[in-house]
């Protein structure tokens, strides 16, 4: 009876501690504080790191789990710091024992009875050192293992731990120490992460390389003892130097990811943004722009964005070539800027998809006043009547301005506003400006690849996407495959660059189709490029819009993009087959009669319809010449030949050459009497 009443009082105790701990543990849980207030990590497609930030106490604290290490690595800690870890529940029954009777016979502490699940503790709620500190950490260690599995509780410890300065945890300091990830360390690397945390600043290998030395040796021999390396291995890592300095942490797409870091404010410390970005790839691009940057003389930044075309995924992000550098802030490819031409290929293809154009039809590059606009081509010249064709390859002016008044500019903001991209337009413009086709409207390179690679996509549309762990937008059929193949056909004939007499040998196969555009005063210079796989889109400039004279988009940003796709996989970039309704003609005359040619809305252009068309001057010009120059007269429409006169007197020919400066009215009529005039002043250049 007596042994029962012993036993069943022996139970009650033991319920009666199991009680109390657990009320104890519900009252006064692990805080796992540090633990969550880590980096935020900003990782590319296949979970590689592009960039990381530091905490709010300025550490660089990144998530690592006994996944991220090297097997040597934990190997070692186990074996220098707690090799009875994976047997014991948080405390070393064997260790504490061996600590206490050397320090009862020899008065002083020989050996620490510290386990990783107590340093976890530690780590987790830092106090300063004592008895009662430790008896605290040792039941917070027993608490740990209680609710948390073996692996949780190392990978506290493989974060939080010490490793000199503000690095933090087994990832941090082996990319600062060694610039690599952790998952493949040699023999000494590992030896060093190890000993690092038991002095952290005495040990710093960057200011303290002899006493590092010395530590990771230690763990070595100890990894000799236990037979973790063997002693050739040993041999090989004692006789390597240790790091003496710090590296910079991983700094790819700097643009991107303080953008996505910063794109949700209240987003927990510790997130991990995953985008689609190939590290590889933007690695390779970064160092292509950084190369090309040197060769300005003005140091102007580029920017680029490489999408996957098929995915619709940003693959490359280079907001700028010097992150650091004045305005490197500032990521160029969200920042809208003028497109020059590079918005021109959409406006034929929503011609050519009404089937009102084909890149056979003629029109006239002439000078045509729109109202109170004369639009003129960069070279201040004109080519007479061209394909449609030609008129896009050469980035004629006036051929586009006729395409877009066809199409009508309000349609064509309120598609590219359907295919995600938002334009700026200037102040006071309701968006019935034709300027739009010569780059009125602004759009950001992220915009306009998106609109390329729709194109490339056979006239389906979509925002592209950076974040892989976001839904992507669903696409839309804005443009049908037959005019998005002619716009790409047309285009994958345009002009070269200079010093391209054709496209290297590895891009041919590629059927790469190319725009460009530059911004009135030189401010910005395009180069839109895709092919079945790739879109690239580059953008040349100063941040501030400081003026790059002479700077074409053919000359600074296309040799660029043509680089780029140099550098870009071959992933099954052949050409896609013609559509079945593509109509194919040796000439405009075989065309039906409404795609033979793209003539001006006669109501935008005076009102004495049927009639002769003054197109150059325009009404009420200022002009400036210098003496016996002579003004070039242009006219359209009207029947027969016309005639021109100048305050009623008849010109012999298309040239006035004035009297002097002054003001004159000038008139054309055709041969059934119709006719129209102007005013102009004529002003002697040196006034």
């Amino acid at each position: 009876m007596r042994a029962r009443g012993l036993l069943a009082g022996l139970v009650l105790a033991v319920a009666g501690v199991a009680a109390g701990a657990l009320a104890l543990d519900r009252l006064f849980p692990p805080d796992l504080a540090r633990y969550h207030a880590r980096s935020t990590e900003v990782v590319d497609a296949n979970g590689r790191l592009l960039r990381a930030f530091t905490t709010a106490d300025g550490k660089w604290r990144l998530k690592t789990t006994a996944d991220d290490v090297d097997p040597l690595y934990l190997a070692l800690l186990k074996a220098y710091e707690d090799r009875r870890f994976d047997l014991h529940a948080g405390v070393d029954p064997l260790a504490a024992a061996r600590a206490a009777g050397q320090w009862i016979g020899r008065g002083r502490i020989v050996s620490g009875a510290s386990t990783l699940s107590m340093q976890a503790a530690r780590l987790l709620e830092p106090r300063p050192r004592s008895l009662t500190t430790k008896l605290i950490q040792s039941a917070r260690a027993l608490q740990l293992e209680w609710r948390y599995s073996k692996a949780e509780v190392l990978a506290i410890y493989l974060t939080l731990a010490p490793m000199g300065g503000n690095l933090e945890g087994v990832r941090a300091a082996s990319l600062a120490y060694f610039g690599k990830e952790p998952k493949q360390l040699s023999a000494a690397e590992a030896a060093l992460l190890v000993a690092l945390p038991q002095s952290p600043e005495r040990r710093r290998p960057d200011r303290a390389a002899p006493r590092a030395q010395a530590a990771r040796d230690r763990v070595l021999m100890r990894g000799l003892e236990h037979g973790i390396i063997d002693r050739p291995a040993f041999e090989r890592a004692a006789s390597r130097p240790v790091p003496d300095r710090r590296l910079a942490m991983p700094m790819q797409a700097p643009h991107l990811a303080a953008w996505l870091a910063g794109q949700s404010p209240g987003q927990s410390p510790g997130t991990t943004v995953p985008t689609t970005i190939r590290y590889e790839l933007q690695a390779a691009l970064a160092q292509l722009a950084a190369e090309e940057r040197g060769q300005f003389t003005d140091r102007a930044e580029i920017a680029m964005v490489v999408l996957d075309n098929r995915r619709g995924a940003v693959v490359a992000w280079l907001g700028g070539s010097d992150f650091f550098g004045r305005a490197g802030q500032v990521d160029l490819v969200r920042a809208r800027r003028s497109p020059g031409s590079a918005l021109k290929p959409l406006i034929y293809a929503m011609a050519f998809d009404d089937r009102t154009l084909h890149p056979e039809s003629m029109v006239e590059d002439v000078p045509v006043r729109f109202r109170d606009w004369l639009p003129r081509n960069f070279d201040r010249d004109h080519q007479g009547a061209v394909t449609v064709r030609r008129a896009l390859q050469q980035s004629l002016n006036v051929p586009a301005v006729l395409a877009l008044e066809k199409v009508g500019p309000q349609r064509f903001l309120s598609t590219l506003r359907t295919a995600g991209v938002s334009p700026g337009l200037p102040q006071g413009d309701t968006g019935n400006s034709l300027g739009i086709a010569l780059g009125s409207a602004t759009v950001s390179p992220l915009e306009m690849a998106g609109l390329y690679a729709g194109l490339a996509n056979g006239g389906v549309f979509a925002p592209p996407t950076v974040r892989r762990d976001r839904p992507a937008p669903a696409p839309v059929h804005l443009i049908g495959p037959t005019a998005a193949w002619y716009v790409a056909d047309v285009l994958a004939e345009a002009p070269l660059p200079e010093g391209f007499a054709s496209l290297p040998v590895a891009l041919r196969d590629r059927r790469i189709a190319y725009k460009t555009g530059t911004s009135a005063g030189f401010r910005d210079a395009w180069a839109a490029a895709f092919s079945a796989h790739w879109t690239v889109v580059v953008w040349v400039g100063h941040a501030d819009g400081t003026p790059r004279p002479g700077q074409l988009g053919r000359l600074s940003a296309l040799p660029i993009a043509l680089k780029a796709f140099g550098r870009l996989p071959a992933e099954d970039n052949r050409a896609a087959p013609p559509p079945a309704d593509v109509l194919r003609v040796a000439s405009h005359r075989e065309l039906p009669p409404r795609m033979r040619t793209l003539a001006p809305a006669s109501e935008n252009h005076g009102e004495n319809r049927g009639g002769p068309r003054i197109a150059y001057p325009p009404a009420d010009a200022r002009i400036e010449l210098g003496a016996r120059e002579a003004v070039p007269l242009t006219a359209l429409g009207g029947q027969g030949r016309l005639r021109w006169l100048v305050d009623g007197r008849p010109l012999d020919g298309t040239k006035w050459v004035p009297d002097g400066p002054g003001q004159a009215r000038l008139a054309v009529v055709d041969e059934a009497g119709r006719s129209t005039a102007v005013t102009v002043r004529i002003v002697g250049k040196s006034q």
